[in-house]
């Protein structure tokens, strides 16, 4: 969830100040250094100066900072000094107070930009090329902390008569051997490349023609070029460059293509100067539903946050947020009429996450902002479902709140609790073989220099899956750990890193910055395996809605955010393959069941997605969304605003929890939509 942009409230509101305050002596706070850059996992010292409206020092003022926004990147104390733990812009007000006087107030945004280049990635750029061949490849720099740079990359060949690099465009003049060499800073990468001496005289595509009937928009199809010599004899190891047209889609580099539009396409495969087609037409995708609403429980004391199902029973349990004290238990024996039977209320101002056992016979819910501040984990027994009673809580190592909680049993380790840690982002592991009594057995976390401290790091959410973890840590992506799979030798005891996916946030939402200022949130929020994907969903909100809007209205507080698959099959290479986007709101909690992807999308409402076949491209854009459910009640805690913030799957019904609209249960009906047409 968002952090609100108001953490200057507590700096600026001095308790011996009055609202008759004269106004302040300074008139400018200069700030050292004026443009301040600093490298990710480094820290930089800011200093400031008071000056009156004649430029000169007001004496006895000591400048304070505070952080003002990029509150998950990096972090300032009031001395100045910043701790940059990721990428981005971190906002921060100089603060001049007088005795007697209002704060002075200068704001300042310091650049967290990536550090020196550590490597550089080439990626599209084949091992053999025919004589006249034209490729673009991509290089890439990266710091020694994976985040990508801008830099340009410069291209030299250890043999420009066989190889030439100009403006990025590789090119076979003739044949032999060359080396090409990709720099950036002191990083390099060398990729040798061999010219064949044959020469081309004829290029085949397979499938030549693919029939309109079973392939629709959103299919892969994946098609295959053959280079023959002038004796029709095939020339091995070489690749085509491939294109398509007319309409909309994509064409990777190893010939699979997705087309978006139900229509004829014609795809190009092309080596040198010689090339060849193939026709493909695709038939809509037509998954659309219809949806009916089956039964619904408002809540409108607090925000209701997380719902879990009972694994055997007909019971939910509903958490609570926004200040809210309460996990309910639900009897939706029958869904018409879902009915509160029984609650637990507990020191916390929110339950943001509940799952049971998997056998049922326990409850894990977590704890954010209790009074006492020993927050972490509530366990209840459940013997009669409906009734929870506390059993135990776990708080020693996470009394700074526990945001997600993940409960895993392994028949040779038995039940653990993955959990969050709110204030260092670290990895927690709970023994729960005895409910009575959890204990710690492990913690993980994300590398920083121990003078970063845990700044820029956080992990936001847990999904653990045939003894592998995928946790989505917010700037260091997609980190996935064996926790009892073996591939890495891994246990709950002995958490080992299999590998990491991170990803460019800042250029991803530059326009939600350009919107609505820096310092907004962004980063990894939620991840779900499922078969060789694991869908991975960011959290990100625009620090500043549009000025005059109701600070409850999409205007005054819309969501973004984007919906990437990503590609384990080769688990040490994850890599993004797929994506989607709403058009309005944003994607937070996920479920998947069967090849549905159930979506609680902030303001965006509930959202399902057909995820069958092989995915690449733009999922929305390929027709996959099955049913949009608006989630806006007028008798909402907010009105006719819908927050809907995730949802749980059973036989055949969506359970759809809305921040402020309660819970939802919903059922997708049938498909009346018509036999597709195809355009001839």
């Amino acid at each position: 969830m968002p952090v609100p942009a108001l953490a200057l409230l507590g700096l600026l509101q001095q308790p011996a100040q009055s609202p008759a305050a004269a106004p302040s002596p300074v008139a400018r706070i200069v700030v050292s250094p004026s443009d301040p850059v600093v490298a990710a996992m480094d820290t930089l010292r800011l200093t400031g100066r008071a000056l009156d409206a004649q430029g000169n020092e007001v004496p006895g003022v000591r400048v304070r900072f505070q952080q003002a926004g990029g509150w998950f990147e990096g972090a300032v104390d009031t001395t100045g000094l910043v701790r940059a733990g990721a990428t981005g812009m971190l906002p921060v007000a100089a603060v001049a107070v007088v005795p007697g006087t209002r704060p002075f107030v200068e704001r300042v945004g310091v650049r967290m930009v990536p550090s020196a280049a550590a490597r550089v990635a080439v990626e599209g750029l084949p091992a053999t090329l025919v004589v006249g061949q034209r490729v673009a490849p991509t290089a890439t720099a990266y710091s020694a902390q994976a985040d990508r740079r801008e830099d340009r990359v410069r291209w030299t060949s250890s043999a420009p008569g066989v190889v030439s690099v100009r403006d990025g465009i590789v090119v076979a003049a003739a044949p032999g051997r060359a080396v090409l060499t990709a720099e950036a800073g002191s990083a390099k990468a060398t990729v040798p490349v061999t010219v064949v001496a044959t020469r081309v005289a004829s290029v085949e595509v397979s499938p030549g023609t693919a029939p309109a009937a079973g392939w629709r928009t959103g299919d892969v199809l994946r098609f295959r070029a053959v280079a023959k010599d002038a004796q029709g004899r095939a020339i091995p190891g070489v690749t085509p460059t491939w294109s398509f047209s007319p309409g909309q889609g994509q064409i990777d580099p190893d010939g699979a293509f997705v087309g978006y539009e139900a229509r004829p396409y014609t795809v190009t495969a092309s080596l040198g100067d010689r090339s060849a087609t193939a026709v493909v037409t695709l038939a809509a995708r037509d998954v659309r539903r219809p949806a009916t609403i089956v039964g619904r429980l408002p809540r409108e004391r607090f925000n209701t946050e997380e719902v879990w199902l009972h694994p055997t029973e007909q019971v939910a349990y509903l958490g609570s947020g926004g200040g809210g004290d309460v996990m309910y238990a639900i009897d939706i024996s029958n869904p018409a009429a879902p009915t509160v039977t029984d609650s637990i209320v507990s020191n916390t101002r929110r339950v943001n996450d509940v799952m049971t056992t998997k056998d049922g016979k326990h409850l894990v819910f977590t704890r954010e902002g209790a009074s006492d501040r020993r927050n972490g984990i509530v366990v209840a027994s459940l013997e009669d479902p409906r009734h929870p009673k506390v059993l135990s809580e776990y708080t020693e190592t996470v009394t700074a709140g526990v945001h997600s909680a993940f409960v895993y049993t392994q028949p040779k380790h038995g039940t653990h609790v993955y959990l969050t840690n709110d204030g260092t982002g670290a990895l927690h592991v709970i023994d729960l073989n005895d409910p009575s009594k959890p204990k710690e057995v492990a913690t993980w976390k994300t590398p920083r220099p121990d003078f970063a401290g845990d700044a820029g790091r956080s992990l936001h959410d847990i999904d653990v899956q045939d003894g592998l973890l995928y946790a989505s840590y917010w700037n260091d992506g997609l980190v996935i750990l064996d926790v009892g799979n073996g591939v890495k030798g891994g246990s709950p005891s002995n958490p080992v890193l299999v590998s990491q996916f991170k990803y460019d946030l800042n250029d991803m939402y530059r326009q939600v910055e350009a919107a609505g200022g820096p310092g907004f949130i962004r980063g990894t929020h939620t991840a779900w395996r499922h078969k060789n994907y694991v869908f991975i969903a960011d959290e990100v909100f625009p620090s500043e809605g549009v000025k005059g809007a109701p600070a409850n209205s999409a205007a005054g507080g819309r969501a973004y955010g984007r919906l990437q698959v990503i590609d384990v099959s080769d688990m040490q290479n994850p890599k993004s393959v797929a994506w989607y986007e709403p058009e309005m709101g944003g994607v937070h909690n996920v479920w998947v069941a069967g090849d549905t992807l159930y979506m609680g999308a902030y303001n965006g409402g509930f959202r399902a997605f057909d995820v069958s076949g092989e995915l690449r491209g733009d999922l929305r854009a390929q027709a996959r969304e099955m049913v949009h459910v608006h989630t806006a009640d007028p008798a909402g805690r907010v009105k006719n605003t819908p927050m809907t913030w995730g949802v749980v799957v059973r036989d055949g019904l969506a359970y759809v929890n809305d921040m402020y609209n309660g819970l939802w249960i919903v059922r997708m009906e049938p498909s009346k939509a018509p036999k597709p047409k195809v355009m001839q």
